[in-house]
This record gives structure tokens, sequence and C-alpha cells, in this order.
């Protein structure tokens, strides 16, 4: 069988041309993202309506963030991620999206002032974590779960300083929450001090609140 040269010599088929593709969204990640300031990422469901009681909540949290002079980072999509970029623009603040390149084209919703495209997901997640003074985890599927448990586990191993991780919305958490003091916590899988790596709340301005507090406690901290 005639072999394809064309392709057998095209590098940029190869896993070592994907390094410098890497190499380029870390490098725009890094030179857009380092001039946004201090910001809170917030994620949550693309499936939710506008009309939904979780959409409102993200929409108001991000709004009284942005009013405090965070930038507001979402993965840039519909429902939850739309909501926070929409209070943030509705309180003149920075809006973020980190779009993701996957099989469903996901478009960046219209509240975006800032948009970076990512093909890589380890990439985009490095983004979010790097920039972000706190991390508000909105009702949501499993994106959701991965970025919060992710990030929690990166506090836990100490690969990260700790910072603010808020779920929002106790009713829906609540059964996970269960189970991970029942099942996870009962069968020696984690501590109880690693229960403290996340704070449950259910207002808008608690999340403000949580992140005012810790980082008043930091800064006393340092001072001391």
């Amino acid at each position: 069988m005639r072999k394809n040269v064309a392709i057998e010599n095209d590098f940029t088929r190869e896993d070592t041309w994907r390094i410098f593709r890497i190499m380029s969204e870390f490098v725009d990640g890094f030179e857009t993202l380092s001039r946004a300031g201090k910001a809170v990422s917030i994620f949550g469901s693309s499936r939710f309506k506008p009309g939904n009681k979780y959409y409102k909540m993200a929409e108001e949290t991000a709004y009284l963030l942005a009013k405090e002079g965070y930038a507001v980072i979402t993965g840039s999509g519909p429902a939850i991620m739309e909501a926070a970029n929409k209070g943030a623009k509705r309180a003149k603040g920075h809006s973020i999206g980190l779009n993701i390149q996957i099989p469903l084209e996901q478009e960046a919703n219209k509240y975006v002032d800032t948009l970076l495209d990512f093909r890589y997901f380890f990439v985009r997640k490095v983004m979010f974590v790097k920039y972000a003074k706190a991390f508000v985890i909105m009702p949501g599927g499993y994106g959701t779960l991965d970025e919060f448990f992710e990030a929690i586990n990166l506090i836990q191993t100490q690969r990260i300083q700790k910072f603010p991780v808020i779920m929002m919305g106790s009713e829906y958490w609540k059964g996970m929450i269960g189970w991970l003091k029942s099942t996870v916590l009962k069968s020696g899988a984690i501590s109880r001090e690693d229960l403290n790596l996340f704070t449950v709340v259910d207002k808008p301005k608690d999340v403000v609140g949580v992140i005012k507090k810790f980082y008043r406690k930091q800064a006393r901290k340092k001072s001391a």
C-alpha cells in the first residue's frame, strides 16, 4: 500500500507540534489576564434559562463583586456564565470569558468584554485558578463539579495557596455535602479539616462578605 508522504512528513500532525500550540495558549492567556487585576471566577450550569433562580443569583453576585472592584471570569457560555458576565457588565466591571473549543460549538455570550479561546481544557483551567482571588461555584453539572473538586484538591495538597471557594445554593448542594460527610469523611478518605476548604452560602452579599473576611484575615497575618 502506498503511504501518504504528505501526511507522513507533516510535522504539524505530530504530538511535538502540540507543544507549540499549548505554549501559545499559555502565553496569550498570561499576557491578557495579567492585566485584568483582581478577579473572581464564577462557574455553573450552561443549561439554566434566564428565568431560573440561579441565573438571577449569579447575575446579582457578579454585579456585587464588580462593584467591589473585581473582574468576573466565566467560561463565556450561556446560562450561569452569561448571567455572571451580564452582572459584571451591568456594574460597569470587567467581564471576561474563557471559551473552550468543543465539538458542540460554544459561542461566547454577548456580555463578555475580553474573550480568550482555548483548545485545551487544562490550559483554560490554569487561567481560571491563576488569576482568581476566589471561586464561586453555582449549581451546575460535571464541568462545574470538575472545577470545584480540582480547586479544593489543589488547596488540600498545597499545590496552591488557600483562597475562598464558595458554593452557592445550599439546597442544591446539600446531597453532595451530606455524602462527603456521611461516606467520604466517615471512611477516612478525607479529614474533617478538608470540609473547611469551601464555604456554602445562599445570598449574593454573603459571597462578597466571605471574600472580604478571608482577605482581611490574610492582611492581618502579614502585618503581624
